[in-house]
């Protein structure tokens, strides 16, 4: 098994969580970028005995993870969903949690217990994100007082299974899917198309200057080496016949049908995938467009500059801004530097999380060392004394100087769209989105759709009532790429409900469902956000519209499957007491 490498030799585990197996997930579970979409010989099917079990007595709605006799560290999760039993791969394909912790439902769905991974449990398919890769299944007997599986030894091991994909060459009356984009929410679109049976082109024209990577790596492990970070190589698109174009679009001609690249060529398409995601935001204030050592985070390019930065550690570092990617920040290199955060609000994450949560979060990540300046803006940069070429402090309104080798801004993200701006047929937001419609087709346009940060789209879960929201989470972008290549092949199947999830490191691992763009009125917490084990219910009347939770697993699945299934605990039900794992998903 490839370890991870950590460039350099920080930040230590315990920054993110201190003997988790998800912390070590984290840096030692390997992406799988080998998994190619051809279809390649099958081992013969063999027969295995389960250990220990001797007959399938598994009641409805209940699962159970078992040894495999052998195999070595084999395993397999046996699930009954609607009186049968099914057996299938016991970990999860994103970062290998126990699915046997995770959430089972009624209607045939295993899910994650970490970051909202979900599967179909009859046939191992991804039902949404952050798994790329399926889980196998196997057929499971009871005879003479054992139980057996049959499949695959390396399926077993692996609790994995390459996709049974369709890859025939793509002729010129073909289709052909053009994707703008090269994120979560492309990667998605290409798994799904494929995996849904479409053999005609796929162009994704990126200007990264690398395959899609694990994203949120990079701001919870400041993570720089590529061959680990990415989730497929070129090998993996090429097999599945997918054209990959490094390079940047500027402009899309929708009468013709092109896309214009920046040297000069014209891509055709039938069908247009717009996920271009998002630019980090600057501040437009004396000093941070000029002196260096004041950087952003977005890609790997950034935070190899700021590694380099760091260096050999022992570095005064000021981040500007109490958003998710400058705490996660913070938290991965307070360990080894002098780090302070400053920001306008009066706690950090105080507009999502609210104030008695963001107030406790603080104090765990200030028990680390970290110093906080809230509640004040930011005057200016200064350059350093030593070399004016280079920030020396960041001046803030009060007055107070905060000294910094380097800076890291976390101030968000806005759409990355000037290549439409100028576009006479498609008008923007006043954000710099697009505006689509419940299958994210663009409002106007036909064959075009827009997925993942620059989209804005209706959002139908608890408290939405169908209204815009933009939603910048890595799950979203995926699970929005994956229903735009399930509606391009069968454009009248209806969009299934996905509950948007997201997670952060914040000194242990924090898990967050549902959406509060359309406000939320009050807030219920159970257990001690500074010791990082609590829950909190987001309310709009008696509607729970979102949670957030640290040290509850799988409290976020569990509420995430019932805001899908509308069967969320009302308000007054958890004031009551009501326990939202024993409520039947």
């Amino acid at each position: 098994m490839h370890q991870w490498r950590r460039t350099p030799s920080w930040p230590d585990l315990e920054l993110l969580s201190a003997t988790t197996l998800e912390a070590r997930a984290l840096f030692n579970t390997p992406n799988t970028p080998t998994l190619h979409f051809s279809t390649l010989p099958r081992a013969m099917a063999q027969e295995f005995k389960l250990k220990d079990l001797t007959s399938l007595s598994l009641s409805p709605g209940s699962k159970q993870e078992v040894e495999v006799d052998g195999v070595e560290g084999g395993k397999v999760l046996l699930v009954n969903t609607g009186g049968r039993i099914q057996a299938m791969g016991a970990k999860c394909t994103h970062y290998g949690a126990p699915l046997a912790k995770g959430v089972l439902t009624a209607d045939g769905r295993v899910k994650c217990p970490w970051h909202g991974a979900c599967f179909n449990t009859s046939t191992g398919d991804v039902e949404e994100a952050p798994a790329l890769d399926a889980l196998p299944v196997f057929k499971v007997t009871e005879r003479n007082g054992a139980v057996y599986v049959t499949g695959d030894e390396s399926a077993i091991k692996n609790s994995r299974r390459q996709p049974n994909l369709s890859c025939a060459g793509a002729s010129a009356a073909d289709e052909k899917v053009v994707i703008v984009g090269g994120g979560s929410g492309a990667l998605g679109a290409v798994e799904g198309l494929r995996e849904k049976g479409f053999t005609g082109g796929i162009t994704v024209i990126s200007n990264e200057g690398y395959y899609p990577i694990d994203r949120p790596k990079l701001s919870k492990a400041l993570m720089t080496d590529l061959s680990k970070l990415q989730w497929r190589d070129k090998g993996w698109f090429d097999s599945g016949n997918v054209e990959w174009v490094d390079g940047e679009a500027t402009a899309v001609n929708f009468g013709e049908r092109k896309v214009t690249t920046k040297n000069g060529q014209n891509i055709s398409y039938t069908k247009l995938i717009l996920a271009t995601g998002g630019i980090a935001r600057t501040l437009p204030l004396n000093g941070f467009r000029v002196l260096g050592n004041i950087f952003t985070l977005r890609n790997v390019h950034d935070v190899k500059a700021i590694v380099d930065a760091i260096g050999d550690k022992g570095k005064k570092v000021v981040i500007v801004g109490a958003s998710f990617i400058g705490m996660e920040v913070a938290n991965a290199i307070c360990k080894d530097n002098t780090v302070t955060v400053a920001d306008m609000s009066k706690v950090p994450l105080e507009r999502v999380l609210g104030e008695k949560v963001g107030a406790g979060i603080q104090k765990a990540v200030e028990a680390k060392g970290v110093k906080f300046h809230l509640g004040g803006g930011i005057e200016r940069a200064e350059p350093s004394a030593s070399n004016p070429s280079k920030v020396g402090a960041v001046i803030l309104q009060d007055g107070t100087k905060l000294e910094a080798d380097l800076v890291i801004l976390g101030v968000g993200v806005m759409p990355a769209t000037d290549y439409l701006r100028d576009n006479s047929v498609l008008r923007l937001e006043k954000d710099g989105s697009v505006q689509t419609d419940e299958n994210f087709q663009v409002s106007g346009l036909k064959d075009v759709y827009a997925i993942g940060d620059i989209a804005t789209h209706p959002y139908s879960g608890p408290g939405g009532e169908g209204k815009l929201v933009r939603i910048e989470h890595w799950n979203v972008a995926q699970n929005s790429g994956r229903h735009v290549a399930n509606h391009i092949v069968n454009p009248t199947q209806n969009r299934p409900l996905n509950i948007p999830i997201f997670w952060s490191a914040l000194g242990a691992q924090m898990r967050y469902c549902g959406n509060t763009a359309n406000g939320w009125d009050d807030v219920i917490v159970d257990g001690d956000p500074a010791e990082a084990k609590f829950v909190a219910y987001y309310t709009k009347g008696e509607t729970v519209v979102a949670m957030a939770s640290m040290g509850r697993d799988p409290l976020m699945s569990q509420s995430s499957e019932l805001m899908r299934l509308n069967k969320m605990p009302s308000k007054k039900h958890i004031q009551d007491g009501v326990d939202v794992m024993s409520v039947a998903a």
